[in-house]
């Protein structure tokens, strides 16, 4: 196992499942000294940190929640780092049906999932390490239009839009900013966001079978293994990008 992270700082927001766990083990097993995870329910993130190990530390907190992350800057602050790797991991995927979509729901997906990831970058930014990277979790939904989820996907095209002017508004400092796109990934938000039965998980991965060149979902550590690539010194003249990492599911 190389270390290209060795000793290095690395916050992800959305840490204790899915994507963002395994992003967190890549991170650790590659010889980060402290990758610090964030989520809302403490018996995930404790037992996220049991398996990720003595590099893992933990901060309760909703990513929506602009004190929540404030207070996950003050965390790191105290623990004296500074930051190589920011990941804004953190959102949720919901359905809602066009013309029925109340304010609340609304309100939800947009303060987790832009709010959220704005607030990520801009509370710790005082702690970003001058050529730091920023990974910002979007989707290839932001450039398929996918029926009854209408806010997943605008909420997505935010996020892309956002590393796109982050990139120019960090270039004094170094900071590179890019968006990671993941394509049908089977995580388990696909049955406590998306509420998807066993079922119908399995009819989408039919479909996506036939419609993506690589025949297949993805796993969430190849997602991991192209953070870690953007994060890492082979991308230091990556910038501003949006990597999909679909296995074709949105490019062809």
């Amino acid at each position: 196992m190389s270390s290209r992270f060795q000793d290095q700082v690395v916050v992800i927001t959305g840490g204790s499942s899915g994507i963002g766990l395994a992003t967190a083990h890549a991170f650790a097993a590659e010889g980060a000294r402290r990758v610090y995870i964030t989520g809302r329910n403490a018996a995930a993130l404790a037992e996220a940190a049991a398996a990720i190990g003595p590099s893992a530390v933990t901060v309760r907190g909703d990513a929506g929640t602009v004190a929540d992350l404030d207070a996950l800057a003050e965390t790191v602050r105290a623990n004296g780092d500074r930051v190589d790797v920011l990941f804004a991991n953190a959102g949720i995927a919901e359905p809602n049906s066009f013309g029925e979509t109340n304010e609340a729901t609304f309100d939800k997906t947009f303060d987790i999932n832009v709010k959220g990831v704005f607030f990520t970058v801009q509370s710790l930014l005082p702690l970003l390490k001058d050529g730091a990277s920023v990974v910002l979790n979007a989707s290839i939904v932001a450039n398929k239009g996918m029926a009854g989820l209408s806010l997943y996907n605008a909420s997505k095209a935010a996020v892309r839009s956002f590393a796109r002017t982050l990139a120019n508004d960090l270039k004094a400092r170094g900071i590179r900013v890019n968006a990671l796109s993941p394509g049908a990934t089977r995580t388990p938000i696909m049955k406590t966001g998306l509420g998807m039965s066993e079922d119908a998980i399995k009819g989408f991965e039919d479909y996506v079978a036939g419609a993506a060149p690589a025949g297949r979902f993805g796993r969430p550590e190849e997602i991991a293994d192209a953070v870690l690539f953007l994060g890492s010194a082979a991308a230091t003249y990556v910038n501003g990008v949006e990597l999909s990492v679909d296995g074709g599911f949105g490019q062809v």
